[in-house]
């Protein structure tokens, strides 16, 4: 490890670090524009100079420049003072006088630099340049003559997304960044140029002018838009949340967000529940709480109940489910609202084994019926890394663009049996393989598939496991750990007949086939669950409760309150406690706290952030054959996929623009 001297204090830095890194090791803050610690390195801000010896007299790009063995680096001299005074300078030549009308406005990198790295006055007096607005679709709102030209944006969406949308045209001082042709930018991943930007060019189309960053309270949450359980950070004021920013974890969703995550937001106040309804003469309306548990209790189903998950729950509102449905003498429980029934003997075999950040290290990676782009758009992050390493990906399923090489074996899961010669060669010259096994893949029988190829490539290995589920709702390895999963999935509900199904967010269900049940929704949204309900009890949504997460990779995540819910709205475990008063039985908890330490008592696991131990994978069943087409994938539209979702103008406007290509007119059209 070579040792250099930065202000004077010698350290070792690692073999390939550059300079600016070796500052920070020694705790000195380098400012930056264009230098990203997930990004290449492009060296075009030139904010980052320092003054390095043994070199030629002058300020050098920190970022670019190697740490080598005997360096002395200053970072604070008057030559380096100097140099960013004249960098930042130019650099405010062309930039518009906009921070009191900009969004970016108390959280920019541009302000923060110019105050403390600026001279204070300007030499210049010329006209500023302009640069007309570009047009990058309904999430990003583009304000370009404030673009310093950076380039994290073009890099990350080459780099990160794989989606070569954005880009510059012409040349010195007429350089400008804009998407091609000005369409918008329809990958899934395209907001997170906005936290990337330094300046105001990019901000969020639907928050702007709605708050200044020092308004806001700031609420530690997990995104329920999909599995991956990303790392968030919900933005409120009063009692609304305004907006959702990624935080970061380098084990899970790095410091990225998927755009539906991100945007959801405005679906948390539109189409909301908040008062009870019960349904009289076909007609729901409305009523009070004690009319609505009075109907509960009117229902009298003893045993014969069904409680069914939805995709957004927590597993204190399932556990505490669970305890009723218990307390009634039913272990009816569901949380496969489209009718998967995988075998969950063994949790092993339905978890994401080799964790997001270790797919990475995958050299042969095998999906089987999975659209990773709509169904985890980070974990595809993750793949483009492996493939950028050398890994080879091989996919079963109907055509879709991975944004990386990889070969399509067509959509018959009989090429499981039968694996073409590149594969199994691939495979068994692989230190570390992988499957990966998605929705589609679940629905046709791929699982049982995948543990026979795993024990073919010895795929599970010492340091090593690459078998792989990937889930695309927040509730479900919660869920599967709480026994949410009956046998024969949701058909063993059907058959049974109950008197009461309890739906908890349950909106992906056919409730036609629970036509003689009493339909008793605890729910946050007027989604298609509540259009079937008998007894609506409107509940929290995800920002307006404590509630534990399991994400796709067994990791157990705590998202807190932010808000309070809505109206009449209660958070959803006081109702199925109070549900409890009504059907004279008891539940064995009066707090959340409770509650908590009876689902710690009952499932350990759920009791510590963290990967939960699933134990070994099992072995493949007998005499299965894999055959059959995958029609189609589970997701038909990536924005759509909750009930959040479907209420969010935002998320309704990129579903009809990007994906179904509906022209949006402006105001003025």
């Amino acid at each position: 490890m070579p040792k250099v001297k930065v202000d004077g204090v010698e350290l070792e830095v690692p073999v390939g670090a550059t300079v600016l890194q070796a500052c920070e090791l020694a705790g000195k803050e380098i400012p930056r524009f264009c230098y990203h610690e997930r990004l290449s390195i492009a060296g075009n801000c030139r904010m980052c100079l320092v003054e390095v010896k043994p070199g030629p007299p002058k300020p050098q790009a920190s970022c670019a420049l190697p740490a080598a063995e005997g360096q002395e680096i200053r970072t604070d001299s008057e030559m380096v003072k100097k140099a960013r005074e004249g960098v930042m300078e130019f650099l405010l030549i062309n930039h518009p006088l906009d921070c009191p009308i900009c969004d970016q406005g108390g959280e920019c990198d541009l302000q923060d630099q110019s105050v403390a790295y600026g001279r204070g006055t300007s030499r210049f007096h010329e006209h500023k340049r302009a640069v007309t607005e570009k047009y990058m679709g309904p999430l990003i709102k583009t304000t370009m003559t404030r673009c310093i030209q950076c380039t994290r944006c073009v890099r990350f969406s080459e780099e990160v997304a794989g989606v070569d949308e954005i880009g510059a045209l012409y040349r010195g001082e007429n350089m400008q960044i804009t998407t091609y042709l000005e369409k918008a930018a329809t990958h899934e991943l395209s907001a997170n140029v906005i936290d990337l930007c330094p300046v105001g060019a990019l901000t969020s189309g639907p928050y702007a002018f709605e708050a200044r960053p020092w308004e806001l309270k700031k609420t530690l949450a997990i995104d329920v838009s999909d599995a991956i359980g990303s790392n968030v950070r919900l933005d409120s004021r009063g009692r609304e949340v305004l907006r959702i920013l990624p935080r970061v974890n380098d084990d899970v969703n790095e410091e990225w967000l998927s755009d539906r995550g991100r945007f959801l937001v405005d679906g948390l106040t539109r189409r909301r529940l908040d008062k009870p309804w019960l349904r009289r003469d076909g007609k729901l309306v409305a009523a009070s709480w004690a009319e609505a548990f009075d109907a509960v209790a009117k229902i009298n189903p003893g045993s014969s109940v069904a409680v069914i998950a939805g995709d957004l729950v927590d597993c204190e509102t399932m556990f505490a489910a669970k305890a009723l449905a218990g307390a009634l003498g039913s272990s009816l429980l569901e949380g496969r609202q489209t009718g998967l029934a995988y075998d969950c003997s063994n949790l092993a075999a339905v978890n994401f084994n080799s964790t997001l950040a270790g797919i990475e290290e995958a050299d042969a990676v095998l999906i089987i019926g999975s659209m990773v782009r709509d169904e985890a758009p980070l974990l595809n992050t993750r793949l483009r890394k492996a493939v950028k390493k050398g890994a080879k990906v091989f996919i079963v399923g109907p055509h879709w663009d991975p944004t990386y090489p990889a070969t399509f074996l067509g959509d018959d899961l009989a090429v499981l049996g039968d694996l073409p010669a590149d594969v199994v060669a691939a495979f068994e010259g692989a230190a570390k393989p992988a499957v990966i096994v998605g929705g589609a893949g679940l629905a046709k029988g791929g699982r049982e598939a995948a543990l026979a190829l795993s024990e073919r490539f010895n795929i599970v290995r010492e340091g090593w496991n690459g078998f792989n589920v990937v889930h695309m709702a927040a509730s479900r390895m919660g869920g599967l750990m709480l026994g949410y999963a009956q046998k024969g999935g949701i058909a063993d509900l059907i058959a049974a007949k109950p008197k009461m199904v309890i739906s908890l967010g349950a909106d992906e269900v056919d409730f036609t086939k629970f036509a003689d049940s009493m339909i008793v929704h605890i729910g946050h949204h007027g989604d298609k669950a509540a259009h079937a309900a008998d007894v609506i009890l409107p509940a929290a949504a995800f920002s307006e409760k404590d509630g534990t997460y399991v994400n796709t990779e067994g990791r157990v995540q705590y998202g807190e309150k932010a808000v309070f819910a809505p109206g009449e709205a209660r958070e959803d475990w006081t109702i199925l406690r109070a549900m409890a008063d009504a059907l004279g039985v008891t539940v064995g908890f009066d707090s959340f706290e409770q509650l908590r330490a009876a689902m710690v008592a009952a499932v350990p696991a759920l009791g510590t952030e963290g990967l939960a131990d699933y134990g070994a994978l099992p072995a493949a069943p007998a005499g299965v054959k894999p055959e059959g087409a995958i029609a189609g994938y589970p997701i038909k539209d990536r924005y759509l996929t909750n009930a959040i979702g479907r209420a969010s103008p935002t998320l309704q406007r990129c579903s009809a623009e990007l994906i179904h290509g509906e022209a949006q007119a402006e105001a003025a059209e």
